[in-house]
């Protein structure tokens, strides 16, 4: 959509659903860093990478050893490598455009979430949240995984109410711990059952700080703004809230070992007035009617608009707010629950993940204003006679063409070179960055190739017998085109066949 007939008063956010995606069963999705690329973790232990400017897959992420759900994927910061937690407990590390595995890690718990170090372009240190035990700090290339503190030192380990959650060796139930890497990767925020916000060196596993949230709740999410300067938190007590940070975001360790807290505190109320300068209370989001939990809630692109899912059973909506904490749109889906949500890095483009496994694409109905095309342009309420001037057709004359600017048609064109977008802070890469995947063809087998051949063949006879397609090559009236097929595996051989499903238009001429 051209910029400059877009009404700047409309908003930039999302208002419809553009269109679906459909593989599989897919359970959680992720974008790279541009945008380009959307990765989407699948019920039967696979990953699909789709390319997001032609809603085509680009890559599919086939893993022999896993058949389990996947319950995360997260991008490198370059996009080279993408990260996969199952729930088979395992930690997968994909390399993206070979499609190989790079390393594969068993936890003792089923990770929840799973994020790479964000510092790195090639990382190999990764952040898990597993189901039944704290948060861990994962080698990828040795295995090794070193546990985080949940609490402040010189207390009562964390203990989550009674709950569902049993372990099988008879340890008490844990509630699941959120916990998230700051931008460059040198501090982890982590939220627990008491609802306070830990800020921890994982390097020394130190608590440095503490911040209390107002309502003591289970923190379930927490997560940075992209540009690092706003956290976002999740409680169990159906609030959702804002948090401006102080820290400096280069440097933050650092900044945050200068802080010295007041004399004559005992450790736990140090931490606390450390964690006041670090991070302060912005805004609060919630329900007030409805009283509603909420479901992977998440800044945009910009950080401008926060936006979280309805938890709700056989609801679809997400709601949307600007930071001023102001309610600006909800969206309203299908009848389907909602699991995962995601905003665009760059556009005003939401995409959800529905518990049937469908991936929406949520986009904003345009209004275009042709009045910005010049501006003499005028818009008519209704016709009006118009006499035109003798001249008003003819030709430029020579000499109005000479103003003009000069261009040089032999100049080459670069259509390769992504431009720096003023929308990432660091824009200034010291490396390429994979914002697309090379479309590779897949061959068909002999025997598919015979088919191919033979229906050619019966559409070259059809054709010249006059009919469209002879009722041989149509099973049931309908016909068949093996061209064209969604991939599916063919039980008990090796090959894939290429499927895909007819549009609705074609199906009204068959009927």
């Amino acid at each position: 959509m051209n910029a400059s007939i877009i009404d700047p008063l409309q908003g930039d956010f999302p208002e419809v659903i553009e269109e679906y995606l459909e593989h599989g069963v897919m359970k959680c999705i992720a974008f790279n860093r541009r945008g380009t690329l959307l990765a989407a973790g699948c019920s039967d232990g696979n990953c699909i990478i789709w390319d997001f400017e032609t809603r085509g897959i680009a890559k599919e992420l086939r893993d022999k050893d896993c058949v389990a759900a996947i319950t995360s994927v997260c991008w490198s910061k370059y996009g080279h490598r993408v990260l996969v937690s199952a729930a088979d407990k395992s930690l997968t590390l994909w390399d993206v455009v070979s499609g190989e595995k790079i390393t594969r890690t068993i936890l003792q718990q089923t990770p929840l979430q799973a994020r790479l170090h964000p510092g790195s372009s090639t990382p190999s240190l990764c952040l898990a949240c597993p189901l039944s035990s704290a948060p861990m700090i994962v080698d990828l290339n040795t295995g090794s995984a070193t546990m985080l503190p949940v609490s402040i030192p010189d207390s009562n380990p964390v203990l989550a109410p009674p709950s569902r959650n049993k372990i099988s060796d008879g340890t008490p139930p844990f509630s699941p711990t959120a916990a998230c890497f700051n931008k460059y990767g040198d501090l982890v925020y982590a939220g627990n059952s008491k609802g306070e916000i830990l800020l921890i060196d994982y390097k020394s596993v130190q608590v440095l700080a503490m911040v209390p949230t107002s309502g003591g709740s289970v923190i379930k999410n927490i997560v940075f703004s992209r540009n690092g300067q706003y956290l976002l938190t999740n409680s169990n007590d159906r609030t959702i809230r804002i948090y401006e940070n102080l820290l400096p975001l280069k440097d933050g360790l650092k900044a945050l070992n200068g802080l010295t807290a007041l004399d004559g505190l005992d450790d736990a109320e140090k931490l606390k007035v450390v964690g006041s300068k670090c991070l302060t209370l912005f805004r609060e989001f919630q329900d007030t009617i409805t009283k509603m939990h909420w479901k992977a809630p998440c800044f945009s692109g910009d950080g401008e608009w926060v936006i979280g899912g309805s938890a709700s059973k056989g609801e679809h909506k997400i709601y949307i707010w600007d930071r001023a904490g102001h309610l600006v749109k909800i969206l309203e889906g299908p009848k389907e629950a909602l699991i995962d949500l995601v905003w665009h890095p760059v556009h005003p483009i939401v995409v959800s993940v529905s518990l049937t496994g469908l991936v929406y694409i949520w986009a904003k109905d345009y209004t275009e204003n042709w009045s910005a095309f010049a501006p003499d342009f005028k818009e008519l309420e209704e016709n009006e006679e118009y006499i035109e001037r003798e001249d008003e057709f003819d030709l430029i004359p020579e000499t109005e063409k000479a103003k003009e600017s000069n261009v040089n048609e032999d100049d080459e064109v670069d259509i390769v070179t992504v431009d720096k977008d003023s929308a990432f802070s660091d824009s200034d890469m010291s490396q390429e960055e994979l914002c697309f995947l090379p479309a590779i063809p897949l061959p068909d087998a002999p025997e598919q190739q015979d088919k191919c051949l033979e229906s050619s063949s019966k559409l070259v006879e059809s054709n010249n017998s006059g009919s469209p397609l002879s009722e041989e090559g149509r099973p049931n009236g309908r016909a068949m085109n093996h061209a064209s097929s969604p991939l599916e595996e063919d039980p008990g051989a090796t090959r894939l066949k290429r499927k895909r499903k007819p549009s609705e238009k074609w199906l009204d001429l068959q009927l």
